[in-house]
């Protein structure tokens, strides 16, 4: 059985590793977002990815070793030795805002930090995190459990839900 996980890779390897893996047959998701670039002289509109220096691989066990033989390729992200299995409604949440590129607006309830948050509503639906920042009252800092990697969101009022106190473990994410 196939499952989805998040791989490390070298700065600015991202869209490298994901040509290699289509290159190798690797099922992958490397989410781009379409930024606006400046120059002295110009401006251009560039994809970048979401999430930086990671990439997300959806594996059979026995794929591992191939995956990290991939140029580029640091490490799985992985808790205490063990690769992260990333749930498939959290890799449809980010697929979803990446292909949306959709802006959300913070609900006006008092969210604090340290708070489990999920979204419940819109692009982003099904995403589970920790809120580690509130940026005023239309943008939050929400951290993706399963990868450990923070992202800037903005959350429609309603769409965001406390469903509890954040659990920290002892055990630390290994970058």
């Amino acid at each position: 059985m196939k499952s989805w996980y998040a791989i490390y890779t070298k700065a600015r390897n991202e869209k490298k590793v994901a040509s290699l893996f289509l290159r190798d047959g690797i099922e992958h998701y490397l989410p781009l977002i379409k930024r606006i670039k400046f120059w002295s002289d110009r401006k251009k509109q560039v994809e970048e990815p979401l999430f930086s220096s990671y990439v997300f691989v959806h594996i059979k066990e026995q794929e591992h070793l191939k995956v990290l033989k991939t140029t580029g390729v640091v490490r799985f992200i992985s808790i205490e030795g063990k690769k992260v299995v990333i749930r498939t409604s959290e890799i449809e949440a980010i697929r979803k805002y990446a292909e949306t590129g959709e802006e959300l607006l913070l609900n006006e309830e008092d969210y604090k930090v340290g708070k489990k948050v999920k979204v419940k509503i819109g692009a982003m639906k099904g995403l589970e995190g920790k809120l580690v920042e509130v940026l005023g009252k239309q943008r939050v800092k929400v951290e993706i459990e399963a990868i450990g990697q923070a992202v800037f969101i903005r959350i429609p009022k309603g769409n965001l839900e406390i469903i509890g106190e954040y659990k920290e473990n002892n055990s630390q994410t290994n970058w």
